[in-house]
């Protein structure tokens, strides 16, 4: 039985999961180590990261190195003498960091690797119509998401989930794989297996702009995939061309109708309660969306002040 001295390294809400509970279980945390404080808002004011946020309540030591490849902090994480170190949403680790401790340090990912290494892979699995996802968690090497396999779990992805109820499963899934993966390590029974590379695997490629605007000449299940992979953050968009105006929109919120049609691709069709894209095999329909500086809202609400012309179009 190994005497556990653990450095957790995380930033977002779905990081803080995992280490509340290994404190939870009474695990030796000697550090924590998560980004620096970034401005926000309109008064730039100092925002704290969840994982910080909630080291200070717990009472942690924290660092928020900048650099991580710097002396002093390779200085600062030596003195916390730690013998395991685990990863969970943070940033890639120089060698020097990762391969300090004496039991390794290991990362949870959400998704079934070798697919879906990357940056987002929760949206990618749902933008791809992927029926199943997981968390895996891997002991680092000098590639991303590359490492030995310890354990993995399988999750369903139900056909209108979106990528926030999805984050959530996998935020507790995830939690409880970090907690086995750290029994296994304690116990000395951690065994790894190399991840298998063949020619098939998919990427979670970073999200921007231009992968995150929806093309209505896809199929009708393309689009309705992107619009759930993304939502509720960072969200589908596209142009809105309405009454001599072009407007960037973001949606939220959709469903799907299979009909058969002779409006053209991205022809915008409303009421006074709905609101309807024409697409190749029938209708997207729009629930939730947000408007340039305005409020998300549902389309009811819209309709109620906003009026689309008969050639108005998505694009």
């Amino acid at each position: 039985m190994k005497d556990l001295r653990i450095v957790f390294m995380g930033t977002p809400h779905f990081s803080v999961t995992m280490l509340k509970t290994l404190v939870e279980k009474n695990y030796t945390i000697v550090g924590v180590i998560t980004a620096p404080d970034k401005p926000a808002g309109r008064g730039r004011k100092l925002n704290e990261s969840a994982v910080k946020r909630y080291a200070k309540e717990a009472g942690l030591p924290i660092l928020q190195p900048t650099n991580l490849k710097s002396e002093d902090f390779i200085e600062e994480l030596k003195a916390l003498k730690a013998n395991l170190q685990i990863v969970v949403a943070f940033r890639m680790l120089p060698k020097v960091v990762w391969q300090m401790p004496k039991y390794g340090t290991f990362n949870l990912h959400a998704s079934l690797l070798p697919n879906y290494r990357g940056a987002a892979p929760i949206n990618w699995a749902i933008i791809n119509g992927e029926t199943k996802t997981g968390v895996s968690t891997f002991f680092i090497d000098e590639k991303i998401d590359t490492g030995e396999m310890i354990l993995q779990k399988e999750i369903a992805i139900e056909p209108d989930e979106n990528a926030g109820s999805l984050h959530d499963k996998l935020m507790y899934n995830g939690s409880k794989l970090v907690l086995k993966t750290v029994e296994a390590i304690k116990e000395g029974k951690a065994k790894t297996t190399p991840q298998i590379e063949n020619k098939d695997i998919k990427t979670a490629y970073k999200l921007n702009k231009n992968n995150c605007k929806i093309d209505w000449n896809k199929s009708i299940t393309e689009i309705y995939n992107k619009i759930r992979g993304l939502s509720p953050y960072p969200a589908a968009w596209c142009e809105l061309l309405n009454n001599s105006e072009t407007l960037d929109i973001k949606i939220y919120e959709a469903k799907k109708e299979i009909a058969q049609h002779h409006y053209q691709t991205g022809l915008i069709l409303s009421t006074k309660k709905t609101l309807k894209v024409a697409v190749k095999e029938g209708y997207i329909e729009i629930l939730e969306l947000k408007l340039p500086g305005k409020k998300l809202m549902d389309t009811k609400s819209l309709l109620n002040g906003y009026n689309f012309k008969n050639d108005a179009e998505m694009r």
